[in-house]
């Protein structure tokens, strides 16, 4: 039997996958849907980006998040052995520009996978890669709304895959890995409020195929949240002179309306290196990038209108839990007279008034040999009689507005009083 190593390339974009059906000008499982493939001679990681850009164009909006195990496939009929080496990237567009050897293109969540006619073992290539229970409790270079929305993604695949009996399981086990996401990141009230939600929408059916159902929505309405507290955010500062700190997606969505930009670098990860690079390619709004210990001087030197920062979680009594500088920037803003405004999804309000607050490697600060203590806080509280307003796609909410909200998200945790119990 002859074996074949080959690269199977998933292409993620907001919680879809790309799914390419194979033509009669492929030598093997033609009309077949199939990620991206092809046979990898030697370097499979080479192989895998030359495959994406052969077969859809989008090799430059493409960012490598992992590569899983490789596993073997016989095919008897074919004599042949494919060693499948899986990969996934994040994606940032969708038009695809195919090739001679695919017929049809199309974005579908992954449990697509297993209602279609797929090339052999395609749902285990992609299992190789997909968002985990793990892989959500180790993520510490993306914020809230990014792993929330990978919560979300694991709570769907499980599901679909049980209601489609590829594996054994009920809404029991289906509600253990609901609390698992929960309990994986405690700091980010993102992740359980929507997780909760899709589980509270299932409950009155409590079976695999509503829970995926009530996933694959919550995925959808968490990327809406999103571009909607963005549109609002905007609208409040276009023409401003903005500062921030490190790095939301939604904040940086909203910046471009601004007048001129002023970024903090981030320290230790320097996040806001990267926000700053962004801008400056994407838009004619000056930006200037400076260091964390001069935000007071900036604010208190520069025309400053406005500080908009993101946030990983906002208390019921409208206290921020964001990145380490935030308080301080607040504190600073306040003194100079600077409105803050917290762009968030309301989903970031939390249930509970007590932060969880993480801790980065002490190494990213010092790794010397000195007999020093080293912190490295990974988030700080900002109060709530510093932040002018909470941006959010319901608008600009004041704290009584956070409130309301908070007290919504209490009703959602209600699933888990009886958790996997009728």
């Amino acid at each position: 039997m002859e074996e074949t190593d080959v690269v199977t390339c998933f292409l993620r974009n907001r919680g879809d996958v790309l799914l390419l059906r194979r033509s009669d000008e492929v030598g093997s499982y033609s009309g077949r849907w199939g990620a991206v493939a092809g046979h990898a001679e030697g370097d499979p990681d080479a192989a895998a980006r030359a495959e994406i850009d052969e077969e859809s164009g989008l090799l430059d909006a493409c960012t490598f998040v992992r590569s899983g195990d490789a596993f073997a496939v016989e095919d008897e009929d074919l004599d042949t052995r494919w060693v499948v080496h899986p990969y996934l990237f994040d994606c940032d567009r969708r038009a695809v520009r195919t090739d001679r050897e695919t017929t049809a293109a199309e974005w579908v969540p992954p449990t697509e996978i297993l209602r279609r006619d797929a090339v052999p073992r395609l749902w285990t290539s992609y299992g190789r890669v997909a968002p985990s229970v793990e892989s959500v409790a180790a993520d510490d270079e993306h914020g809230s709304a990014y792993v929330s929305v990978r919560a979300l993604e694991v709570l769907r695949d499980r599901a679909g895959a049980i209601a489609a009996g590829e594996r054994d399981g009920d809404w029991s086990d289906l509600a253990a890995i609901a609390e698992a996401l929960c309990d994986a990141r405690t700091s980010m009230a993102a992740l359980g409020n929507r997780v909760d939600r899709a589980m509270a929408t299932a409950s009155d059916d409590r079976t695999p195929a509503a829970v995926e159902r009530a996933a694959a929505v919550g995925v959808e309405r968490a990327f809406s949240a999103d571009d909607g507290a963005a549109a609002v955010a905007r609208e409040r500062i276009e023409g401003d002179a903005a500062l921030t700190l490190s790095r939301s997606g939604t904040v940086l969505a909203a910046l471009d309306a601004a007048e001129r930009v002023f970024v903090a670098e981030s320290r230790p990860a320097r996040e806001g290196v990267g926000v700053a690079e962004e801008l400056a390619g994407g838009g004619d709004a000056p930006v200037t990038l400076h260091t964390d210990a001069a935000v007071a001087h900036v604010l208190a030197t520069r025309d400053v209108d406005a500080v908009v920062v993101g946030a990983d979680t906002v208390l019921p009594g409208g206290d921020v839990v964001n990145k380490t500088g935030t308080r301080a920037t607040a504190l600073a803003a306040d003194r100079e007279d600077v409105p803050v405004y917290v762009v968030v999804a309301s989903d970031k309000v939390a249930t509970g008034d007590d932060p969880a607050l993480e801790a980065g490697d002490p190494a990213a600060v010092y790794d010397g040999s000195a007999d020093v203590e080293v912190l490295n806080p990974t988030f700080d509280v900002t109060p709530a009689d510093c932040v002018a307003g909470y941006v959010t796609e319901r608008g600009v909410l004041d704290a009584g507005g956070v409130r309301d909200v908070a007290d919504e998200h209490r009703e959602l945790s209600g699933w888990r009083e009886t958790g996997g119990e009728r």
